[in-house]
């Protein structure tokens, strides 16, 4: 069975609804390739592992969080841009790409996965444009929450500790509330201790969220961009795959950040 690229361009909207975020690049298609498509993969970035994987796979579209246009970026095709297009137009693959809408649906998104894999159940979102997650949690203290982080998702993740600089007594307190977004949400840190965390759990962590957590007294766990991100295209994809009847497979391509 196949299916117009058009057509499939308006499930994945249908079900993203992209036009509700303000986001940093075009989402949707991003490279026009072949009107019908019969297989698809789906993978975290259209890298060009990813992409000569796809091929490998025979695909006629991949869909991906992180796609090739960013705003602000240079706009010429050189060098490694020149290289991924080159390979998507000589095989005519569509590019399917979508960014915050994917980290924010509410059951197949990047943050709702997350909380699946972890064992969290949302019951409230926060920061700008709700992309934030949070729920109820129950550990003993914050080590043992990053403890869980990171055999859940296969490997180990950064903890900073709340109440160092005092003594350490906030890093003993249990946790009974957590929130998390993934990717490179540690902008969001102040907004999920407003949200009534204890601790913050995300992709990434700059040098002002370490001393944040210290003198609040909420944790912060960086437990990867790539392995918090990775469970959202592959839900995505698979459900509207399932939908219009198309071969659907996540192509995994490791990523140590």
């Amino acid at each position: 069975m196949s299916i117009h690229r058009s057509q499939l361009l308006q499930a994945f909207d249908s079900l993203l609804q992209p036009e509700r975020f303000k986001d940093y690049g075009p989402n949707g298609l991003q490279v026009e390739g072949k009107a019908e498509i019969r297989r698809m993969v789906s993978g975290v970035t259209a890298s060009r592992a990813l992409i000569e994987a796809a091929i490998a796979a025979q695909a006629d579209a991949i869909f991906v969080h992180h796609g090739l246009f960013w705003r602000g970026q240079d706009g010429r095709i050189t060098g490694w841009m020149k290289q991924r297009l080159q390979l998507l137009l000589a095989h005519d693959i569509n590019l399917f790409a979508y960014h915050l809408p994917l980290d924010a649906h509410a059951e197949l998104g990047n943050n709702a996965q997350l909380g699946r894999v972890l064992g969290f159940a949302a019951d409230a979102r926060f920061g700008e444009q709700d992309l934030g997650f949070a729920a109820p949690a129950a550990f003993d203290n914050v080590q043992t929450l990053a403890d869980h982080v990171a055999q859940a998702l296969g490997r180990p993740v950064t903890l900073v500790s709340p109440g160092e600089v005092g003594g350490g007594a906030a890093a003993r307190r249990p946790v009974r509330r957590v929130a998390w977004c993934t990717g490179g949400a540690q902008g969001y840190f102040e907004s999920a201790i407003a949200a009534g965390a204890d601790v913050f759990i995300t992709g990434e962590i700059s040098e002002p969220q370490a001393h944040l957590a210290r003198e609040t007294g909420v944790g912060f766990i960086a437990a990867g961009h790539h392995a918090t991100e990775r469970y959202g295209a592959p839900a995505v994809a698979a459900h509207v795959a399932a939908q219009c009847g198309l071969s659907h497979q996540f192509i995994e391509i490791d990523n140590p950040a």
